[in-house]
């Protein structure tokens, strides 16, 4: 990747993630990231292109931080509270502003669009993630487990905007043991 590129893509992630897509224009990315407006249409055909570049890119950032948890040879369950662990500190930082995700289907509701299908993929990866660890612990089908913890973690995206932070990560990550103690106490 070049240089600009990674310039461009980095200006365009903190200045999406912190103000919105729609908020910010392709002039002030630009201007951030000291290129040319004809750099950016370069290396991006469209403000569309670099909105799913972004989306991407947290993609790709969240695949890389699951992939370090299952690297730790941890036991299945183990792997989910790592990862919902990591969800936690994300909502207890100081620069959280919700989930990119959540946040740009809230921009393009058209599931046409290539951003809102590119948060679909991305979800629909944690999902498969999430079921196929849950299915190492328990017996029961896990697909329910995995919809109940996506819809946990959705849930504790939104709040620890609205809430105290610290308050709705112990909810979410007391509602991660409960899924997981479910699923072992079902099994015997």
């Amino acid at each position: 990747m070049s240089e600009a590129r990674s310039r461009l893509l980095a200006t365009a992630t903190r200045l999406f993630y912190a103000e919105g897509l729609h908020a910010v224009g392709i002039d002030r990315i630009v201007a951030e990231a000291k290129v040319t407006r004809a750099t950016l249409y370069r290396h991006f055909a469209s403000k569309d292109d670099l909105v799913v570049a972004y989306l991407r890119g947290i993609h790709t950032m969240e695949r890389d931080g699951f992939d370090k948890a299952l690297a730790s040879g941890l036991p299945a369950e183990d792997v989910l509270r790592a990862v919902a662990k990591s969800i936690a500190e994300s909502i207890r930082s100081a620069q959280f502003r919700g989930c990119a995700s959540l946040n740009a289907v809230a921009e393009y509701p058209d599931p046409e669009h290539p951003a809102h299908q590119a948060v679909l993929a991305h979800r629909e990866w944690f999902l498969d993630a999430v079921t196929g660890l849950l299915a190492q612990v328990g017996e029961h089908p896990p697909e329910p487990a995995g919809r109940h913890f996506v819809m946990m973690r959705d849930g504790a995206m939104a709040s620890g905007c609205l809430s105290d932070p610290a308050e709705v990560c112990d909810t979410f990550l007391q509602g991660v043991d409960g899924i997981l103690q479910h699923r072992v106490d079902s099994s015997k």
